[in-house]
Formats: structure tokens, sequence, C-alpha cells
């Protein structure tokens, strides 16, 4: 019979999978797996409604570059490619607003529905209202229903770029199970 060792610990070693399964995160909701780019973006268009990027603030940052850039650069130039920068960055910030947008609506689900896009896209130009209305809230920034109807608009290429995006994938599956069906027969 063997010893009895008070020093030793009687229950076994656990096995790797044991531990694995016990420091396992939490999942995370599908909801929020897919809402949460979105719901990231949407925080970082409001940050930038607010004074810190502002006209008057960003100026310092885009003048010396494209002063080196282009060294002859006058001063109503400036002020015309620093205002189109800005024009930009409202389409460009809807845009992928649109997109992740969609993301969540789509969830888990495949493929393109028109009721998704439509709802992306609408989330997307009232979320652009809000953001004038907060605009104009903020002392150094100015409502405009123009900037709004610019945000609106890189939504809609968004929506446009999704449909033909999922689109051409119909198609590109449609040719490949064409294709697959006439050289089987």
């Amino acid at each position: 019979m063997p010893e009895i060792q008070p020093w030793r610990n009687p229950r076994p070693a656990p096995h790797l999978q044991e531990i694995q399964d016990r420091l396992r995160p939490p999942r995370v909701p599908a909801g929020l797996r897919a809402w949460w780019p979105a719901l990231l973006w949407a925080g970082v268009i409001f940050s930038m409604s607010t004074d810190t990027f502002s006209s008057e603030h960003t100026a310092w940052l885009f003048e010396p570059v494209l002063r080196w850039m282009i060294p002859s650069l006058t001063a109503d130039q400036f002020e015309t490619v620093h205002r189109v920068i800005r024009k930009c960055a409202h389409f460009t910030e809807y845009f992928v607003f649109c997109l992740l947008l969609y993301r969540g609506i789509r969830g888990d689900r495949k493929g393109w529905r028109w009721t998704w896009g439509v709802a992306a896209l609408s989330c997307a130009a009232g979320y652009s209202v809000l953001d004038e209305i907060h605009q104009a809230l903020v002392a150094s920034r100015t409502a405009s229903a123009y900037d709004s109807l610019l945000d609106s608009i890189g939504a809609f290429a968004a929506f446009g770029a999704l449909w033909m995006w999922f689109r051409w994938r119909r198609s590109a599956r449609e040719a490949e199970v064409t294709a697959s069906k006439s050289s089987s027969a």
C-alpha cells in the first residue's frame, strides 16, 4: 500500500481543455458584433462636429502640408483646397457610415435586401441632419443644409456601391454555377 503523503494534493491536475473552457471569454452577442463598427463611426462623426475640427482649427494642419507640396500656393488657393478637402471629408465619412450601417442591419444574414439598404441610407441621412443640428449648437461651427445634403449624397453613393457589389457577386456566382453545369453535362 502506498504511503500517504499529506503535503500532496489528492486531486489530479486539470487537463488543458478543462482550463481552456474555464478561461474562454464570454461570447459577444451577434447584434453587438454587427453594430459596434457603426456605433464607433457615429462617435467619430460626432467628434468631428466639435470645435476641435472646425475650419479654423484644421487649417493649421493642412496649410504646412499643402505649402510643402505646392510652394507657390496663394492664400485664396489654399482656402479653396481646404474647403474641397473638408467637403470630401463630409462625403467620405457618410459613405463609410452607410456601409457600416448596412453591415449592422444585415447582421449574420447574407446577401442584399432593398429594405436593409434603404434603412441604412435613411439612418445615415437622419444622422446627418442631427449632426448639423449639433454643429449649430457649437460656437465655432455653423449648420448647413448643403453639408447635410452632401452627407446624404455620400450615403446614397454607398447605397449604390453596395447594390452594384451584391449584384456583381450574384451574377458571378450564377455564371460559376452555369459553367459547372455545362462542364458536367
